[in-house]
Order: structure tokens, then sequence, then C-alpha cells
């Protein structure tokens, strides 16, 4: 299936692509879970999928910080205050939860990517961010991202 990113689009609230993610966001300084606005659904989507991934982190993978499963294709909004049937799969920690950026000290900017991917197939389980990207690469319809930044 052909990859198209042109009318999928995720963004958080309170931080625009490229800039600071505020503290109250971060591991150390509250946790919270950003809200995060979903818009251009493709025709097609069965339901949509959401990594947090920091590629930054001094780990193989990076390290995820968060992953859901299962959003509703007319959800508009996902974090902060939002309600859903969504699940979440494990994080860098094994945690079925978000981690807000704890980048180790002296490590420098790390960057945060909020990926929001739109699938054509329901995720089965609760996979981690690498089994789901192996088992439904060829499931994704479109994809697109935002980006924040942290350092500690």
């Amino acid at each position: 299936m052909p990859l198209n990113i042109k009318d999928l689009a995720i963004k958080a609230r309170d931080f625009g692509t490229g800039e600071r993610i505020p503290d109250r966001y971060a591991a150390d300084h509250g946790n919270l879970v950003p809200e995060l606005e979903i818009s251009g659904v493709p025709e097609g989507t069965v339901e949509l999928a959401l990594v947090v991934n920091d590629p930054d982190a001094p780990l193989p993978n990076g390290f995820t910080h968060w992953v859901v499963y299962g959003i509703d294709p007319a959800a508009k909004t996902i974090g902060g205050q939002a309600q859903g049937t969504w699940r979440e799969g494990p994080n860098g920690i094994g945690q079925k939860a978000y981690t807000g950026p704890q980048p180790p000290a002296g490590h420098g900017t790390h960057h945060y990517y909020f990926w929001l991917y739109a699938l054509d197939t329901s995720v089965s389980g609760e996979p981690t961010r690498e089994e789901f990207l192996a088992a439904y690469g060829n499931n994704i319809i479109e994809q697109n991202r935002t980006v924040g930044t942290f350092s500690a």
C-alpha cells in the first residue's frame, strides 16, 4: 500500500513542533500527559495508534515513552483530559502508561517524536513499539508526527 503523508495531522496544544515541552509533562515535574489534537484522518482508517519515542536516548532503539492502540478514528484529541476506549502498550520501562521526558543529566537536548498512525486494520493485543512496527508497518495508511524537545 502506498504511503500517504499529506492529510493526517497531530499537534500538541501546549507546545509547537520543535519547541520545548513544558516541565509539567516531564517525568520529574508532574508527568502529565500532553493533550494532542488529531485531524485529517484518511478514509478507510480502522483505528489510530500513537507512539512517543525519544531517539536521542542512549539505547539501541531510543526510549519509548508511550504506546497507544485502538484510538477511534473519529477522535479529535488524545491525552490530557481526553476520554477514550484506547489501550496502552508497554513503554520503555515495561509500564502501560505515559512516562514523560527525563533525559540523563548533562545529555543535552532530546527530541520527543509523537507519531500518529492511521491503520487499515485493528491492532491485536498490546505490542511494544518495535513489535507494532514489525507486525503492522504494512497496514499504515498514513502517518505523521510532531516533535517536542526537552533537556534536564
